[in-house]
């Protein structure tokens, strides 16, 4: 039986497309803080038109609310897990890799000699969990920043000293 030879290759693998990092635990619990926020308004407006109807007799009570409220704690326990498992990012020796979105996937590759500055951002609720967001800034007015949220507020900041060192490099 005759066995062909294996193809070698003098260049290094290509980095897996599929290997991402997921970002930090507390980003799925900011998200559902945020979400909580968001449904607290409809909540309200929920009970005021409940009230409003049940003063005039015309509907049983919680036949508004309760269908609001049902539909609001779903969602805030299952949009901001699925939300935060969509997300993930894949740091390469001269490029950054972010992957996005439930509906609408975006897979973004940002090589690092293309960045012109570099962010690291936190509101009060990303310093509460300890997370931050980094943003690269790159040429051109076409999806010209890249922001990646959710990681740990240390880990931003290294991600951003390496690129920064590796632009550096480059411009020597």
């Amino acid at each position: 039986m005759d066995h062909a030879p294996a193809l070698t290759s003098a260049s290094p693998p290509p980095e897996d497309e599929g290997a991402l990092t997921k970002l930090h635990p507390n980003y799925a619990h900011a998200l559902r803080v945020r979400t909580t926020v968001t449904a607290i308004p409809v909540l309200i407006a929920a009970l005021v038109v409940e009230l409003v109807l049940r003063k005039e007799a015309l509907l049983p009570p919680g036949v508004i609310a309760g269908p609001v409220l049902l539909i609001a704690v779903l969602l805030i326990l299952r949009i901001p897990a699925r939300r935060y498992g969509a997300r993930g990012y894949q740091m390469g020796a001269d490029r950054l890799r972010v992957v996005r979105g439930l509906l609408f996937r975006s897979d973004t590759v940002v090589p690092f000699g293309r960045v012109q500055h570099i962010d690291v951002q936190q509101g009060p609720l990303e310093r509460f969990f300890g997370i931050a967001t980094l943003t690269l800034h790159t040429a051109g007015n076409h999806n010209a920043s890249v922001a990646l949220p959710g990681l740990g507020e240390e880990l931003a900041r290294e991600m951003r000293e390496t690129i920064r060192s590796h632009i550096r490099r480059e411009t020597m």
